[in-house]
């Protein structure tokens, strides 16, 4: 076939696209309508879960299962945007990990408000002017995001989804890169790159930002300097990527929470977080935690944070595999309530995207 005759056969293949997806989104338009009439949720991980499922095992290829994806996630961003105004916060100005991750998570066609602290990402939904926030909990490499465990003590916000990325830092600059002299960073990649540093630019001064977004908007102001971020930054400063992939450990990556109000249906594949509190009292922990093992939950996660209204009180975060609805959950958490001065259920999600 020519290529005259190739490309007469896309447009009327794009003629065909464009009236399907006009049909799917009116169909999801009349969806929305029920959902708020109902009082549900615009955004549903179950659905989008189960969607994600359908069109990677119907498709033979040739195109792979992570384009289909990201198509399809622009297409339900566009739906969800077209149902009603949708507002993401994030924490930390644009460009960042978290940025990153949010639009990954709900694509283009939403709005995104960058937001200076994890606690204001929390008062913002807490207070309606955000739908949804999007805020670190952990890497792979430099452990939990406190300031986020100790947010949910006193919030009454639900954990509707997860997102886990691939952090992948790089060097950026709009000079030369034998001429830097100076690297701008935020501590967390500072660290996550320590070796790559002292190995490949060891006479440059390492200086502190508050973000990585911060770092680009330095370096793009001084030929002799670079910045650790991500593509992101570099588009947005145009600055050049001098080297990519300079994390020393090439699996590191960013855990995520999607904060919301409601909590996400379950699609047989679920995680679970509770916050409990102990007495401080030998084996208090052991048995606390016995129903798991009993009933065979996988515990994924425990981590202690201290209360900051007693000393020596500490609260408990844990994530387990598992949906609040189900039976065998509920009878875990009916047996942690026996053991702990409380258990407050966090939310449950789909397991993986």
């Amino acid at each position: 076939m020519s290529l005259e005759k190739n490309r007469e056969q896309i447009d009327a293949i794009d003629e065909r696209i464009v009236a399907l997806l006009n049909e799917r989104i009116g169909h999801v338009l009349s969806i929305g309508k029920i959902k708020l009439r109902e009082g549900g949720s615009i955004y549903a991980p179950h659905r989008e879960k189960a969607v994600f499922e359908k069109i990677c095992k119907i498709s033979q290829g040739p195109v792979p299962d992570g384009s289909l994806k990201a198509i399809y996630r622009e297409i339900m961003s566009a739906a969800i945007a077209l149902e009603k105004p949708v507002t993401i916060a994030f924490f930390g100005p644009e460009a960042t990990y978290t940025h990153q991750a949010a639009i990954r998570k709900f694509g283009a066609s939403l709005e995104y408000e960058a937001l200076k602290t994890i606690g204001d990402v929390f008062d913002e939904v807490s207070k309606g002017r955000a739908d949804y926030g999007v805020v670190p909990v952990e890497n792979s490499t430099e452990g939990v995001v406190t300031h986020t465990l100790d947010m949910f003590v006193d919030s009454e916000l639900k954990i509707v989804a997860q997102i886990v990325m691939k952090i992948q830092h790089c060097l950026l600059g709009s000079g030369e890169r034998a001429a830097i002299q100076k690297i701008y960073t935020h501590p967390q990649p500072m660290g996550q790159c320590r070796l790559w540093l002292q190995t490949h630019m060891p006479h440059a001064e390492i200086i502190e930002t508050s973000s990585t977004t911060r770092a680009a908007e330095l370096a793009a102001k001084e030929t002799d300097a670079a910045a650790i971020a991500g593509a992101l930054a570099a588009n947005h400063y145009g600055l050049n990527i001098m080297e990519s992939d300079i994390q020393d450990n090439a699996a590191n990556a960013t855990r995520f929470l999607v904060l919301g109000k409601q909590s996400s249906q379950a699609t047989g594949e679920d995680r679970t977080s509770i916050m409990v509190s102990i007495d401080h009292s030998i084996g208090a922990l052991h048995r606390a935690i016995a129903p798991f093992q009993s009933l065979e939950l996988n515990m994924t996660k425990i981590e202690s944070r201290p209360s900051k209204r007693k000393a020596w009180e500490y609260f408990f975060f844990i994530d387990f595999d598992g949906h609040h609805a189900e039976a065998k959950v509920q009878q875990a958490i009916a047996l942690l309530e026996r053991e702990c001065n409380s258990v407050k259920v966090l939310g449950s999600y789909p397991k993986s995207e």
